[in-house]
């Protein structure tokens, strides 16, 4: 995909997410309609979901895709670190990040875009593909977006 046509994408994409949940409180199913919305439009995707921070642990959240760890201490696996720097997370190689959890064997790259609310972090957007280097500097722009959507009308 050429970056003008995936820069649209991700701008209808961000536009959808707005009018999804700018009307709705409950942010299980923003979460749920978000997730949906990344999965169903992102290509080469096998996991698009929500871990949300409790009790200094990521518990799993709304999803679209395989069955997936329930709980992520922070500073374990690419969510965990995300967390831990609060930054967001792009792994070419899951395979070679240290500290992996591998809930999905199918995956082979990834990426976390930590959820900041008032200086916290509460929780990560967690995307995953079967396509080794899937996620490039884009996908991180609009992403961080994404989030900051969610941000400003689901929390």
């Amino acid at each position: 995909m050429e970056k003008m046509e995936k820069e649209e994408m991700y701008n209808r994409i961000c536009e959808q997410l707005s009018s999804l949940i700018c009307d709705e409180e409950n942010l299980i199913a923003n979460l749920a309609n978000a997730s949906s919305l990344l999965y169903k439009n992102l290509e080469k995707v096998n996991w698009a979901g929500f871990y949300l921070l409790s009790q200094q642990e990521l518990v799993l959240g709304p999803f679209q895709g395989s069955i997936a760890c329930t709980r992520i201490p922070i500073g374990k696996g690419v969510c965990g670190k995300s967390v831990e720097r609060m930054q967001t997370i792009r792994v070419d190689d899951v395979h070679q990040f240290p500290t992996h959890i591998a809930c999905d064997s199918a995956s082979n790259s990834e990426i976390v875009i930590p959820i900041i609310k008032d200086h916290q972090c509460i929780g990560v957007l967690d995307i995953d593909s079967y396509v080794y280097s899937r996620f490039d500097e884009i996908d991180q722009h609009y992403l961080e977006k994404f989030v900051q959507i969610l941000v400003q009308y689901a929390f």
